[in-house]
């Protein structure tokens, strides 16, 4: 005989579950991009979500896995929207790449909740948040490059290791700039940024 699955607030128990886990996300990372994902504890994200601990057990495995979680979502919220000035910029290789880079940073400029959790709390915490990061650098350089050369595709593999030195280098100018408290202009530091990018087409 099938049993029907209980119903509560008209919502089922994987759909309650879903929405757990993602107020335990958007969570995180208020509660990391604030005090650091290393000040930061269990308890502070249930609480921050209005959880107890025992649904964060029911998501996660670990403090690590939430903070991967995390990372992501803020990730691919951003490179979502870059992807989009790319898309939809008419200019020239130089303009649109500036385009892209000036939404970059200005996002993490209105955003230093979500920018501190992108740029430094992701850093030397363990083997799985390296992983992390390091395929999110290989999304930004990819779409980096099809931004200076839209039909990159074919030269995607072959410019892996430059790839990775520009979304570096890039990265580390994110990192001064943030710990410089956004001192330089946002145009400013996109046309630094791009001086690097421009190795791309090449």
């Amino acid at each position: 005989m099938m049993v029907t699955e209980r119903q509560y607030g008209g919502h089922s128990a994987e759909a309650r579950r879903l929405a757990r886990h993602e107020r335990l996300i958007e969570a995180a990372i208020r509660v990391y991009g604030e005090v650091g994902y290393r000040n930061a504890t269990v308890k502070a994200v249930c609480e921050a979500a209005e959880l107890t601990e025992r649904y964060f057990y029911e998501s996660f495995e670990s403090s690590e896995a939430l903070l991967i979680a995390a990372f992501r979502t803020v990730s691919h919220r951003l490179i979502d929207c870059l992807d989009r000035v790319r898309a939809e910029h008419g200019g020239g290789a130089d303009e649109r790449c500036h385009a892209v880079l000036r939404t970059y940073f200005q996002a993490l400029k209105d955003d230093p909740v979500g920018a501190r959790l992108f740029v430094l709390e992701i850093s030397r915490v363990g083997p799985a948040v390296d992983e992390a990061g390091a395929a999110l650098l290989r999304e930004f350089g990819e779409l980096l490059s099809r931004t200076l050369v839209p039909n990159a595709s074919a030269r995607l593999k072959r410019g892996e290791l430059v790839r990775a030195g520009v979304t570096g280098a890039v990265l580390e100018i994110t990192k001064v700039w943030i710990r410089g408290g956004y001192a330089k202009s946002v145009d400013a530091v996109a046309t630094d940024a791009l001086k690097i990018c421009r190795v791309l087409a090449e």
